[in-house]
């Protein structure tokens, strides 16, 4: 993926969590929660691009 696709794609990314956060009422609690989720869902895609983790389908839980 080009460098600048992927700063597009966390710019395109945090306007919309800024525009959610500033534009849309909801409680405190649940912003904080999109907050959390978003930004762990955004680590964990930047992290499968650079090649840090691979197929998250190998990891087994449990037996």
């Amino acid at each position: 993926m080009p460098l600048i696709q992927l700063i597009l794609v966390l710019v395109v990314v945090g306007v919309i969590l800024w525009v959610i956060n500033s534009y849309i009422p909801m409680q405190t609690t649940i912003k904080k929660i999109l907050n959390v989720v978003v930004i762990i869902a955004v680590i964990i895609w930047l992290l499968s691009v650079f090649g840090l983790i691979g197929n998250l389908s190998s990891i087994r839980v449990g037996n």
